[in-house]
């Protein structure tokens, strides 16, 4: 009680110090008034966490009148003519983050789990425990009665204090009925789970696994079409539950925490509906020699798990993981059971997957158009450039690091348009999860990169950027009288080696090179 005591304390010191005035300015002029801090809001606060996303609910005043009142304080913005809701932008407010101020509200699901199909309707006299009720999960159901700073109470209906407490997410009410009012929850779920470390309540965990396959449930209509000679009917169907918000909860689960992700996604059945490409993983073997961890499915989960690891933010100075990377590791090794040969099946010397690099970057970058991860603002990947890093994580591997040209280290580790730094922090992650017979990881080629990179970086720093090429290919055709064609390029790389190792720094140098060749 005392925690929670001094949790409100917090959260009052933290009220005045986010330009809400307005809210002591609304009792006074409506004294019947009703002022809740509702949502999630209250969940992140009495966790000691800042949330952005601030929802207050008021009773006893109308929508119209509150608006007039609102418009005084600040911006503000009607959402919707039933809902009641207001977006609200106090003076001296960030803009791009509007606070949600809104009447009681009840939600009569249609029962299609669209995350969209409610029948919404506001209520300034409906009770604050009616308004709670519609909510998704215990933990988001509860309010913080602040009419009275000083007085400030917790409305706790469905006991979502108490799952706070031991770390619990548990649906509101029947939760098959809160999934079939909205399958979106689902993920959200999941992802509360990893953004908090949760532990999801079983019947909860339970009507995910009967409700998870709804995720791919479409909306079938058919319209008839009279064209004045025949009627026709022309059949249309719509996902339910559209690919870019399922693309938004995937991946900041993903982000939040990898491997519990990668664990509740497989054990309730979301790979399944969403990504079943990734269950040929399970059981696909690896060389023994090079992965005594286990099948393409465990050296999968272990990358994950490196990725998120303080090895690996120590070492690459992270202090957040990067989603696009997250998403590479998740699917780098996809290409390995279409690719998978063995000595007992194809008579080859040991295991192999020969370009399972090439293949599994064609198929994720399928799966990343399909799910739409592009979309959510502000979190979406790009699928270019997954495919990229997809196709080229085995470049420590396929060649010898110590010979290869400065002027390719430049093309992959140094390219504005490409992520060169994703590629090795993946190229790390994956040599972590590769665990040989001896039970270590081998870093050689890592440390040998690296070194490399470095080398570069050093040159890069005394002059900013890396010093740009001395002589262009117009110029080499106008140097040499030739025309353009494969032998530019060679020459131009061939240069610019030169240039890289220091063996040539001046444009006079590069001319005089050139003319070897003329």
């Amino acid at each position: 009680m005392l925690k929670i005591m001094f949790r409100k304390r917090l959260i009052l010191k933290d009220l005045k110090q986010r330009s809400f005035k307005f809210i002591s300015k609304l009792h006074q002029e409506f004294p019947v008034a009703e002022i809740y801090l509702v949502g999630g809001a209250v969940r992140d606060l009495l966790l000691g966490r800042l949330s952005k996303d601030i929802d207050f609910v008021v009773r006893g005043v109308s929508a119209q009148k509150l608006e007039i009142f609102l418009a005084k304080y600040g911006s503000v913005n009607l959402v919707g003519k039933n809902f009641g809701v207001f977006k609200f932008v106090p003076e001296g407010g960030d803009a791009h983050n509007p606070i949600d101020i809104a009447l009681p509200r009840t939600e009569h699901s249609f029962g299609t789990g669209g995350y969209r199909d409610f029948d919404v309707q506001s209520d300034e006299k409906l009770s604050i425990e009616e308004d709670l009720s519609r909510r998704d999960f215990t933990i988001n159901a509860m309010a913080l009665d602040i009419t009275t700073p000083k007085k400030m109470k917790i409305i706790d209906p469905f006991f979502g204090l108490k799952d706070l407490k031991k770390k619990i997410i548990r649906a509101v009410g029947n939760p098959l009925d809160r999934f079939q009012e909205d399958y979106s929850r689902m993920l959200r779920a999941i992802r509360f789970s990893c953004q908090t470390g949760f532990s999801i309540e079983k019947s909860t965990k339970q009507a995910i696994k009967e409700s998870v396959a709804r995720l791919n449930d479409f909306n079938r209509e058919v319209t008839l079409v009279n064209d004045g000679e025949r009627v026709e009917s022309e059949v249309s169907e719509t996902r339910i539950m559209p690919y870019e918000v399922i693309a938004k909860e995937f991946l900041k689960a993903f982000v939040s925490n990898p491997v519990k992700a990668f664990d509740l996604f497989d054990e309730l059945g979301v790979f399944k509906e969403l990504i079943p490409e990734m269950l040929a993983m399970k059981g696909c073997p690896q060389e023994p020699r090079f992965h005594s961890e286990g099948d393409v499915w465990q050296h999968t989960r272990l990358t994950l798990e490196k990725l998120a690891s303080k090895k690996f933010k120590t070492k690459f100075h992270q202090k957040k993981l990067e989603v696009q990377l997250v998403v590479a590791a998740l699917l780098h090794d996809l290409g390995k059971p279409l690719t998978t040969k063995t000595p007992q099946e194809h008579g080859v010397d040991r295991i192999r997957s020969n370009e399972h690099d090439i293949v599994g970057a064609k198929i994720a970058r399928v799966i990343c158009e399909r799910l739409k991860l592009s979309s959510p603002e502000g979190i979406g990947v790009d699928p270019q450039k997954i495919s990229w890093l997809i196709q080229h994580h085995m470049i420590l591997v396929h060649g010898n690091v110590n010979e290869m040209r400065e002027n390719t280290i430049e093309k992959y580790f140094f390219n504005s348009e490409i992520p060169g730094d994703d590629l090795l922090k993946l190229s790390w992650a994956d040599i972590a999860a590769t665990i040989g017979a001896n039970g270590k990881s081998d870093f050689s080629t890592f440390k040998q990169m690296l070194g490399r990179t470095n080398k570069l970086k050093k040159i890069a720093r005394k002059k900013k950027i890396l010093p740009p090429a001395l002589l262009s290919g117009e110029e080499i055709m106008e140097i040499l009288s030739i025309g353009p064609g494969k032998k530019i390029g060679d020459l131009k790389d061939l240069l610019r080696e030169e240039q890289l190792t220091g063996r040539i720094k001046t444009k006079a140098q590069a001319i005089e090179f050139l003319k070897k060749f003329e």
